[in-house]
């Protein structure tokens, strides 16, 4: 009886265990830089919140290239917080912006893709517009 009791406790526990999970929802999962100048800030954020019943941990974040860099947040989400994930662009390049960013973490979706886009103008393309 005692065993059959134990057995029953730990399927308890564990079915709870499973039931617990974070869940990552973005404000917005496009950036849109617009038209912006060559050298201009690049940096901009996505905000999240765990909507979640368990501790969001987002264990990494990668660009699609070199010219994006992007910051996860230090340390576990609580359920119900929000956080930031910073994208730091490199204004330098002039043209078009279409990067991906992907987000890796232990949310019910483990793997989701953020998107930046724009158009970084040169000096003197900029300085024509405004005449």
């Amino acid at each position: 009886m005692k065993k059959l009791a134990l057995i029953a406790l730990v399927a308890i526990v564990g079915f709870t265990a499973q039931a617990q999970q974070a869940k990552i929802s973005f404000k917005a999962d496009t950036v849109d830089y617009g038209t912006i100048a060559k050298g201009s800030d690049g940096v901009r954020v996505f905000e999240f919140t765990n909507t979640g019943d368990a501790p969001l941990v987002i264990t990494d974040v990668k660009s699609s290239c070199g010219c994006t860099v992007p910051k996860k947040p230090e340390g576990p989400v609580a359920p119900g917080a929000s956080s930031t994930i910073e994208v730091k662009y490199d204004t330098n390049r002039v043209g078009p912006i279409r990067k991906t960013i992907t987000v890796y973490s232990n949310a019910s979706e483990p793997m989701v893709a953020l998107k930046i886009k724009g158009e970084v103008m040169s000096d003197s393309a900029s300085v024509l517009e405004k005449s």
